[in-house]
């Protein structure tokens, strides 16, 4: 089981400069991979690129592009150049998103979104395996009057989604490599989200999906005033249905309950539990919570269980 990070330099005077130096950081502690979440500010696929081609050792992953107010010929053009960049090491998550971003955001009616998941990965996959593409679906057209290839990214791109509810699970199965829950506890994991991925899988004749559990998490002493934190910092993803429900799956109330934040052993104790729960990767993401000694304490820790 690998184990890496999410980056977030998004308070930095550059976010490029910053993550890049971050990315140093990880990779001299051990950790294997460093993953990139996309809102509405820095391209997280370009952003990937440029910080595995200054920082040779990570494989680099976006974590998560919503479908809405994208288009697969776009996203595959974004991450096949990462791909090509990276020589091999970028990991593309999509996302479902969220009614509140979509139409505050883009404008768009968020509706039918695991149906247009479904669409926008049977041409995604068309794109980054051949280059080309002729899907005409209900909802999304992509076709390739020319090539849409990007050479140096034939071995094509990994696609992971952060599906945690069924529809999502069902359609991640059948169709992408892997998924990418975030806020699903080892109780979730196990009792809900691997069977109903596995089975999907099996049942569509694919490979054994990747589980990539995304884990809000620190090393810290000060327990208890770092979990009031991040009962603060979390509360939003409580507004959102598909979260609600995993943070309950998990035997939380609040969002921060399924946080995993507390000393070396109770950390190290947690991030095994995600293993026999059946994750195949760990990334911690929030370890700037409690401040830059114990950030560092924390990715100390994550690169010897990396190791």
């Amino acid at each position: 089981m690998t184990v890496g990070v999410a980056l977030n330099a998004s308070g930095a005077e550059n976010q490029v400069d910053a993550s890049v130096r971050l990315a140093e950081e990880a990779a001299a502690a051990g950790l294997r991979s460093a993953w990139f979440g996309q809102t509405f500010g820095a391209d997280s696929p370009q952003l990937a690129a440029v910080v595995r081609r200054e920082v040779p050792g990570l494989h680099v992953g976006t974590s998560a592009i919503p479908v809405f107010g994208r288009h697969p010929l776009v996203v595959s053009s974004q991450a096949q150049t990462a791909q090509a960049a990276t020589h091999g090491r970028y990991h593309l998550g999509l996302a479902l998103g969220t009614k509140l971003l979509t139409e505050g955001g883009f404008g768009l009616p968020f509706e039918r979104p695991v149906a247009r998941l479904r669409e926008f990965l049977i041409a995604l996959r068309q794109l980054t395996r051949t280059g080309t593409a002729d899907f005409h679906g209900e909802l999304l057209t992509a076709a390739t009057p020319i090539s849409a290839r990007v050479p140096g990214a034939e071995s094509g791109v990994p696609l992971l989604v952060a599906a945690m509810g069924p529809q999502a699970l069902r359609a991640s199965g059948e169709l992408a490599d892997g998924i990418l829950p975030y806020l699903a506890g080892p109780r979730a994991l196990e009792d809900h989200i691997v069977p109903a991925l596995t089975a999907a899988a099996q049942a569509a004749g694919r490979p054994a999906p990747r589980i990539v559990a995304l884990v809000h998490g620190v090393v810290t002493d000060d327990v208890d005033s770092v979990r009031e934190k991040a009962t603060e910092q979390l509360a939003f993803y409580e507004q959102i249905p598909s979260y609600a429900r995993v943070i309950e799956l998990s035997g939380g109330r609040r969002a921060s309950d399924v946080a995993v934040i507390g000393d070396e052993k109770a950390v190290a104790d947690e991030v095994r539990r995600y293993r026999d729960a059946g994750a195949t990767e760990v990334v911690f993401s929030g370890s700037e919570i409690a401040g830059e000694a114990n950030r560092k304490r924390t990715w100390a820790l994550l690169g010897e269980l990396a190791g």
